[in-house]
């Protein structure tokens, strides 16, 4: 493995990383205003599991396909943003109350929350083009160590320490929310709002260009 000097610029700059508010962090904020605390946390867990998948395609090499073939890379990014803008509008029209304040989350709500978010990370080619961008610099290609195992050791590493900011951002969508609970109207409002965010966390992953 690379030197002790090397990792450690590597646990400072994923560290820096795992804490900047972006798309993860903004997507599980919105999934706790819109549907309480438990789908927050099942949007964590499932942008985790989800992460892995490029983790691996990392690892393989198979995301630099993204930069070899640019339409390949335009047809996962649409298809990221129209399922997100899908889940948003699902939100902003939903007319159910949060199930966190009505005597518990449903398994069948908890499941679908589970696989929505792993959908989401999957297609977001942006998360591929971080790992191909970011792992390289710490790896080492004289190690003992082949560089497909390095790649899924600081990859996931890099996984869990985004997914500990995005569980601090449940935490504090929680906390910010928790005093419009009892008001069915405010909570009408906070579903519409994390509606919201996904539709337009939707349009950025659209406009946004390819960048590595």
């Amino acid at each position: 493995m690379p030197s002790f000097e090397i990792l450690l610029t590597f646990f400072i700059g994923t560290a820096i990383f795992s804490f900047m508010p972006g798309p993860a962090m903004l997507y599980t904020g919105a999934r706790t205003i819109a549907r309480g605390r438990r789908a927050g946390w099942m949007a964590v867990l499932g942008i985790h599991v989800g992460g892995y998948v490029h983790v691996i395609a990392a690892a393989l090499g198979l995301a630099i396909l993204f930069e070899t073939i640019p339409l390949l890379y335009a047809l996962l990014k649409f298809a990221g943003a129209a399922y997100l803008v899908w889940l948003g509008v699902k939100l902003f029209l939903s007319n159910g109350m949060h199930t966190d304040f009505v005597g518990g989350t449903s398994v069948k709500s908890l499941r679908r929350a589970f696989w929505e978010s792993i959908t989401v990370e999957v297609l977001n080619p942006k998360t591929a083009m971080f790992y191909l961008a970011f792992l390289p610099q710490f790896t080492d290609a004289s190690a003992a160590l082949p560089m497909w195992a390095q790649f899924l050791i600081l990859g996931t590493f890099v996984n869990a320490m985004f997914s500990s900011g995005d569980a601090l951002c449940v935490l504090l969508a929680h906390k910010v929310t928790g005093a419009l609970r009892a008001s069915p109207v405010a909570t009408a409002l906070t579903q519409r709002l994390g509606g919201g965010i996904l539709v337009a966390l939707g349009v950025n992953l659209a406009v946004g260009h390819q960048s590595s």
